[in-house]
């Protein structure tokens, strides 16, 4: 069945920005949902309507929903919000919202949800990110619609927090004290995922499936600091952290000002290694980008040709 007209909750997000243009190409006509239009800036110029709504508001959510073919929902955290109690912030955007979502679509005829949560989420696993995306995921799961849901790895492209992040602290730093270095992660290309969402977007047979997302290699995170320390040519000494230092550094970080680089849940999230169960679906269509081919052009060039440039590295595929 083909779904036209498109609403994003998320859409001005990291993999919601890729999303929405590649939606754009496809000639979908798109809206997404944002508290203030000023987070949508990057994306206005484009052919979309760019609403100003509370999601968690059910009214303006329902109000959002309404005449939509395709809802989508990306919204996440990695780190509860400072000043709240520890924990709450996962459980209101990764299960109050899906929930309000569901309700909203089933309240407004609409008969299909894309709903992207993340590679390890398990209401019984090892931290209050993978919990309550497994509660997410229930969620959905209970919804008298035509449910995707997408499990990608973490995603890496141009405007990533994870391989610009080991580049800036190797830029900045002689010494990085690295918790959790044989933590396994499976990088994905968020080119790949916004192409794997639209590539089932309008397929029947992807209504009740849970697809996961991951990159061609499998790298432990010490490598992936390395190789960043490589590609930008400034090579921090590595010391591997032992768990408690790990909790003590990651604690730290939780008091500081602005977004913490590691929280304690997160080191929790990694006791599980975060890869493919297995094989890439064939219907999601991707032959996915390795982290070799995109991360040089934009992690030696903060211009922003050097973003279209990754673009264009993949254009084609």
């Amino acid at each position: 069945m083909r779904h036209q007209a498109i609403a994003i909750i998320g859409g001005s997000g990291f993999i919601g920005s890729h999303l929405v243009n590649a939606l754009v190409e496809m000639g979908k006509d798109v809206r997404i949902a944002t508290r203030r239009r000023y987070n949508a800036r990057h994306l206005t110029l484009l052919p979309i309507d760019v609403i100003e709504a509370d999601v968690f508001d059910p009214v303006q959510l329902a109000r959002f929903v309404e005449g939509a073919d395709c809802v989508i929902n990306l919204v996440a955290t990695l780190h509860g919000k400072r000043g709240t109690p520890y924990g709450a912030d996962f459980a209101r955007i990764h299960v109050e919202l899906p929930t309000r979502i569901v309700a909203a679509c089933e309240g407004k005829g609409v008969h299909r949800l894309l709903h992207v949560s993340a590679l390890g989420a398990d209401s019984h696993g090892p931290s209050m990110y993978s919990r309550s995306k497994g509660d997410g995921e229930k969620a959905v799961h209970a919804a008298n619609l035509a449910w995707t849901i997408f499990r990608p790895s973490v995603v890496f492209g141009p405007e990533d927090q994870l391989l610009n992040k080991f580049a800036f602290l190797q830029r900045m730093f002689p010494v990085i004290p690295l918790a959790m270095p044989d933590a396994k992660f499976q990088p994905v290309y968020v080119g790949d995922v916004a192409k794997a969402i639209v590539n089932v977007l309008d397929l029947d047979a992807a209504g009740g499936r849970t697809y996961e997302l991951g990159g061609p290699t499998v790298y432990a995170l010490e490598d992936l600091v390395e190789y960043c320390g490589t590609v930008i040519g400034k090579h921090a000494r590595i010391i591997r952290l032992p768990e408690s230092l790990a909790r003590l550094q990651a604690l730290t970080f939780e008091m500081a000002p602005g977004e913490p680089v590691i929280s304690r849940d997160n080191l929790d999230s990694m006791k599980v290694d975060n890869v493919l169960s297995g094989p890439l679906a064939p219907e999601l269509g991707i032959e996915p980008a390795s982290i070799e081919t995109i991360a040089p052009i934009y992690l030696t060039g903060a211009s922003t040709r050097s973003r279209f440039d990754a673009f264009r590295a993949t254009a084609g595929r």
